[in-house]
């Protein structure tokens, strides 16, 4: 089973079905138990870090989602998400990350040219830096996936699995062990994050 985890953020009933259209059993909870039993974890998230930071502590599920990822669990972040799994971001404040991928979260404002709108809003074609990631198996360099971001990862190029381009390149995943991260989001980017939330299931 895949745990989408419930802490109260997060697009998580799209994501269900879109994992049910790729065959995944899927469940969407908070329930600790049933997270650690489950054999992949997907973090969602949207709105601010902070926020979804301190809503995630409040539950004890961070460390929950730590320790099994620490056990080599997959798991999976999405958007704010994804962000989450990085040592710290700088939206409105500085707040701690879970630490799990290096890198920090910082407002595309600051190195955007002005033509450049804010949110980054739209499909955008995905540059494989590393194209072994075994969640991009059925995907091609080049193919097209859906963001809707303010800020973005920097200072994980060790982890770096993809970016795009949008003025500058902006890391849209990363991959580090058993943990992976997509700016983007799979459940709205057609066939392409069908095929990439299949490749996780798979893991």
């Amino acid at each position: 089973m895949t745990a989408i985890v419930d802490y109260g953020v997060g697009n998580l009933f799209s994501l269900k079905s879109s994992l049910g259209f790729v065959g995944a059993d899927a469940e969407v909870t908070g329930d600790e138990r049933k997270i650690r039993a489950a054999d992949k974890i997907i973090l969602p998230g949207v709105g601010a870090f902070g926020d979804a930071a301190k809503k995630l502590r409040e539950r004890g599920l961070d460390a929950v989602v730590c320790d099994a990822a620490r056990r080599g669990k997959p798991l999976l972040g999405i958007c704010l998400g994804m962000q989450l799994l990085l040592d710290k971001s700088l939206e409105f404040g500085e707040h701690e990350g879970l630490c799990l991928v290096p890198g920090t979260v910082r407002p595309l404002s600051e190195v955007l040219p002005d033509t450049y709108k804010i949110p980054q809003i739209g499909w955008n074609a995905l540059r494989l830096t590393r194209p072994d990631c075994p969640i991009f198996k059925y995907v091609n360099d080049g193919e097209c996936v859906y963001f809707v971001h303010s800020y973005h990862a920097v200072d994980c190029a060790g982890s770096l699995a993809a970016t795009v381009e949008y003025g500058i390149d902006v890391t849209a995943a990363v991959w580090r062990d058993n943990v992976f991260g997509c700016q983007f989001h799979p459940e709205k980017s057609g066939e392409v994050g069908l095929n990439i939330l299949r490749a996780f299931c798979e893991l």
